[in-house]
Parts: structure tokens; sequence; C-alpha cells
């Protein structure tokens, strides 16, 4: 019997399996804690470390920010300076005044996904109820890179690794190149003239 794929199943099938990932935590407490050589309970950013590891992607690799536009700039310009594929920035997400790195990352974004903010909101509408209405999540593509913006809480990493990020990201990837993933392409997307 012949065994048919779907479109998705084929695309994933040809996808990259590893991938560079530069992921930022932005707090400001934990930033000024660093910065003072105190120790710092970073939970969520050696949970994301740890899905990385287990899922033989590499990490390129991990800072703790501070909620500042200046900061979360430089993260992504470093990110791409180190040739990371995916960008991950957890926290700074929330609805207070300084919550500000969706508000810093989406005008930087060509292209948004936003099936990534509803699908995580659904799936935290399920195992918080009615407090995922202040859920802020957004992803989307910069020159041939992913770049995903998700609450800091240990549960949202968990949510956003799991059952998101690290089941479509070699797809993700392999679409945003123009399917490039077969042809020896590394790197950034070529660059738009005109």
């Amino acid at each position: 019997m012949v065994q048919h794929l779907s479109i998705p199943h084929m695309h994933k099938e040809k996808a990259p399996k590893r991938l560079k990932f530069y992921i930022a935590v932005v707090s400001t407490s934990r930033y000024k804690l660093k910065k003072e050589g105190k120790p710092v309970n970073d939970v969520s950013g050696y949970l994301m470390q740890r899905y990385l590891a287990e899922a033989g992607q590499e990490l390129v690799a991990r800072k703790i920010i501070p909620d500042d536009k200046k900061a979360i700039e430089e993260a992504i310009n470093e990110a791409f300076n180190l040739d990371a594929d995916v960008i991950v920035l957890s926290g700074g997400t929330g609805i207070s005044p300084d919550d500000i790195t969706i508000e810093v990352v989406e005008p930087l974004l060509e292209k948004k996904l936003p099936g990534f903010g509803e699908l995580f909101r659904l799936l935290s509408y399920e195992e918080i109820g009615s407090s995922a209405i202040m859920t802020r999540c957004v992803a989307g593509i910069r020159r041939g890179r992913a770049i995903f913006c998700i609450p800091g809480s240990p549960d949202a990493v968990r949510l956003a690794f799991e059952k998101l990020i690290l089941p479509e990201i070699g797809h993700i990837i392999a679409m945003a190149r123009g399917g490039h993933e077969n042809k020896g392409f590394k790197g950034v997307a070529p660059q738009r003239h005109g």
C-alpha cells in the first residue's frame, strides 16, 4: 500500500533538522541582579536551553537583557551577527507599561505568523482559563530568520517550545527561505532590491 503524505508533512520531511538558536530573556530585574554580580534564578532561560539541547539544536547565545528598546534591538542584531536561524525573546510581553518586547519587535518583522499567537492563546486558555486573554506573543520572519516573542514564565516556555516552536521550526525556516534548504543554502535569505 502506498503511503500518502500531506504537503505540510512532505515539507517537514525536507526541512532542516538542526538550527542555530539565540535566546534573550527580557527581564530588567534579572538583568540588574546579573549586572550587580548577584545570583540570578533564570528558570525560563535554563528551560529553553534544556529544550534545545534535548532536541539536538544549537544554542549560539543565551542572554539576559532589560526591558529596553535599545537592548532588545541590540540583541536581535547580535543574533543576526551570530548567524542564528531562530531568535527567541522571552519576557516583556505583558500589559504593564514596562513590557515593550512586542512593540519593539513587531515593526522589524517582514512577515508575521499570526497563527503562533492564536494557537498559543488557545493552548493557554485550555490550561489557565480566561487569564489567557492577557497573553501577548508574536512570531514572524525577518530576512529568512524566525523571531518569537513569548511570555517569560516557565509554563509559557514549556508550552511554546513543546507544542509550537520545536515541532514546526524546521518547516518555518525552510518556507521562509523559499525551499533553499535542499540547495545548500545557508545563512540569511538574499536581500530584495528595489
